[in-house]
């Protein structure tokens, strides 16, 4: 990502990254100085949000600002290491008595958290998590997000290759949800696809501040992909201040490395892999400071006629999921919608939608009832889903 050239211009000074995870241990060499108070929603571990009780969290700040002070100078930085991260502790998944009880203390705390760092006046919000699930308050607290003025990235999910179940908060309206590719530009094994990719980000072989022994260590998943996005937007505004939360994203989807193939998007990489090198060289132009700049926060003028974002992307009985894509491979499908329009356009318009919410919920329900017979769902990336290894 040629990181040394981009720090010439910015390193993400003055821009507040919120880390909502597991904690951020602002001991380690590499994350003095970094760390900001913050505040802590996991009442069932002891500590508070400066004591990590998993590692993922130190890992994602690690990744995101990073000063490369240990061992000499000659530890790992972070892609934006003039950044300040705001650690925000969740509960750790697996304590709830079920799988329902997880599930609704997720959708509790998860939004206070996201409002916790609005409110703080985090600029980026990183959720490198989620769950099978979406809900309205998560849906709310995004929006509350997006209307103080922050970005809020999240995680795909690392089970491509089980499964590929839609996840939140990555499915939520307003999140700009990021996948993971390797160093061959591909979409990684694990990746999760489907129409809630907007964005990919380097995922495999990453090196990263941690919590061994040595405070060095290598991993891989989406939740590296989203700290890496996180850390993107914040050298971006760093730079240009001024710029809206809009704005920023907006040059972001401007100067990705889009499909090779010619199309907009596809459901492997979304909308292209994040260059934040090429957008401080060469913006374009940053366009409306009111205007989101992906469709999902659009209400449609029409029936959708494309798998509306946080839909169910299984493969049909009988068939595989796709492997590994590449950058330029397209995955994008549409699914004309399955109900008569009738002689007026509002009243097809408004059938449409009733039946879009219905089969979701249908496809919610069914989600659920395979999560109730899965142990430890917990969230993605903190289960295992993102391997790592310490050095």
């Amino acid at each position: 990502m040629k990181a040394e050239e981009m720090w010439r211009t910015s390193t993400g000074k003055g821009i507040t990254v919120a880390v909502i995870d597991t904690g951020v241990d602002p001991t380690n060499a590499d994350l003095r100085g970094q760390v900001l108070p913050g505040k802590d929603f996991a009442q069932d571990q002891p500590g508070d949000e400066h004591t990590d009780y998993d590692g993922h969290g130190t890992s994602m700040a690690g990744l995101i600002a990073g000063t490369g002070a240990s061992h000499g100078g000659r530890g790992a930085f972070g892609l934006a290491p003039g950044t300040k991260i705001l650690p925000i502790r969740m509960p750790k998944a697996g304590t709830a008595a079920n799988q329902a009880e997880g599930d609704k203390r997720f959708h509790t705390i998860a939004p206070q958290a996201i409002r916790y760092a609005a409110d703080q006046n985090a600029k980026v919000i990183n959720l490198s998590l989620g769950r099978s699930e979406g809900s309205p308050q998560l849906t709310a607290a995004v929006k509350y997000a997006l209307d103080k003025g922050a970005l809020v990235f999240a995680a795909v999910g690392n089970s491509g290759n089980v499964g590929n179940e839609v996840e939140y908060p990555a499915a939520t309206p307003g999140v700009v949800g990021v996948s993971a590719v390797g160093k061959d530009l591909r979409k990684t094994a694990e990746s999760e696809y489907g129409p809630q990719v907007d964005l990919a980000a380097p995922g495999d072989d990453m090196v990263h501040a941690c919590m061994s022994e040595t405070g060095l260590c290598t991993s891989h998943g989406t939740s590296d992909a989203t700290a890496l996005a996180s850390a993107s937007a914040a050298l971006i505004w760093s730079k240009h201040p001024t710029w809206t939360n809009n704005q920023v994203l907006r040059v972001m989807l401007n100067t990705v490395g889009a499909p090779t193939d010619g199309a907009k998007r596809n459901d492997s990489i979304g909308y292209g892999i994040v260059r934040p090198r090429v957008a401080l060289e060469n913006p374009g132009d940053p366009g409306p400071a009111d205007v989101y700049p992906l469709p999902d926060l659009t209400p449609p003028a029409a029936p959708p006629a494309s798998k509306p974002k946080g839909s169910s992307t299984e493969s049909p009985a009988g068939h595989e999921a796709p492997p590994a894509a590449e950058a330029g491979e397209s995955k994008a499908s549409t699914y004309a919608l399955p109900l008569g329009i009738g002689a007026l356009a509002l009243t097809g318009m408004l059938l449409g939608l009733w039946f879009l919410r219905a089969r979701n919920r249908r496809a919610a329900a069914a989600r659920a009832q395979v999560a109730a017979q899965n142990q430890g769902l917990g969230w993605p990336g903190h289960e295992g889903s993102d391997r790592t290894r310490s050095f």
